[in-house]
């Protein structure tokens, strides 16, 4: 696939582009017909109709990185990937651009906001960018909810408020980078799915970082559990759906984890460590609205599970050559 130019990294959500949130673009694919169209978000319900079921994450974004201080009065950020209780699974890199990576030390105490002491108790094994923490003192969720600071990365303003890294029926905190795909569904846009005969449940998976901010390791797709939980209520509808259509790659992780056979899909809360790979054959989901992924990202090996290869890259390249926009703030694709 062609790279993606930085003019088309969106730097800002569409609200902020004079959009509303459903008029950013939407590409569609049918693989049945091999076609690729055009169109926006809000234009979604023609594409769907009576039967269908669209399943969205309702995890809500917390601001999950801390500046704090090392034993050296070093500054350091640490941006927690795995959250257990008092136990944190972080990369710890540079307060300033480009966050670099920042190596620890193991038995150190790092100082955070809010009176929270950080223990470095170790790497994790097979990612020793990650370091195990544990937390001493005050709350962890509670410190980074009162004192932390959305993640950010180099394509996207540092001055862009909190709120837009929500979905509208965000309501269970958890995740480190925001469930983005939904991010373009409008509460009108959902009601006139609704009125149409398309049913809408929710799953929570709580994501982590898409990033260690290690190039050469990112290119490896390294991939840490997330926690998520399938609900009885949305495991009912999949089961009775003419089709499943998931809302982004963590809604698809967390529905193949919990597909016990084709469109049987068991309630459960846990951990997933299912990698998702485009050799991979669904067993719950049927069609994906997406976010756009550049080249090498791990979402994109998820959409590859969904879509041939060769009519993706015919996508790709009209969605470049149309000016889309890519990342969590830009345009959508929907796999039919």
């Amino acid at each position: 696939m062609l790279a993606v130019p930085p003019r088309q990294r969106a730097a800002v959500p569409a609200e902020l582009r004079g959009l509303r949130r459903d008029g950013v673009r939407l590409c569609v694919v049918d693989r049945a017909a091999e076609s690729v169209a055009h169109t926006t978000v809000a234009g979604l319900a023609d594409h769907l109709g009576p039967g269908d079921l669209l399943v969205v994450n309702s995890s809500r974004t917390i601001p999950a990185t801390l500046r704090g201080s090392r034993a050296d009065g070093g500054a350091v950020e640490v941006r927690p990937w795995v959250r257990r209780g008092r136990s944190w699974e972080a990369i710890a890199v540079e307060v300033s651009p480009p966050h670099a990576p920042l190596p620890l030390r193991e038995g150190e105490r790092l100082r955070l906001p809010g009176g929270l002491t950080a223990l470095v108790a170790g790497r994790r094994p097979e990612l020793p960018q990650v370091w195990r923490l544990e937390l001493e003192g005050a709350d962890g969720l509670e410190i980074l909810l009162a004192h932390g600071r959305p993640v950010r990365y180099s394509y996207a303003s540092e001055a862009i408020a909190a709120e837009h890294d929500q979905t509208v029926y965000a309501t269970h905190p958890g995740s480190a980078e925001t469930p983005s795909a939904g991010r373009v569904l409008s509460w009108e846009l959902l009601l006139g799915l609704r009125a149409a005969g398309v049913e809408v449940v929710d799953i929570v998976l709580h994501t982590g970082l898409s990033s260690t901010q290690d190039d050469a390791v990112d290119a490896t797709h390294p991939l840490l559990e997330e926690w998520f939980s399938v609900g009885p209520r949305a495991a009912a509808a999949i089961d009775r759906a003419r089709r499943v259509i998931a809302v982004g790659t963590t809604v698809v992780r967390a529905l193949e984890t919990a597909a016990g056979g084709p469109r049987r899909v068991r309630p459960v809360q846990g951990w997933t460590r299912l990698a998702i790979t485009p050799e991979h054959r669904m067993r719950a989901v049927d069609a994906l609205l997406t976010g756009l992924h550049e080249p090498g990202a791990s979402h994109l090996d998820i959409v590859g599970a969904a879509v041939a290869l060769p009519l993706l890259e015919r996508a790709h390249a009209e969605m470049l050559e149309r000016g889309y926009l890519w990342h969590e703030f830009g345009d959508s694709l929907l796999v039919l």
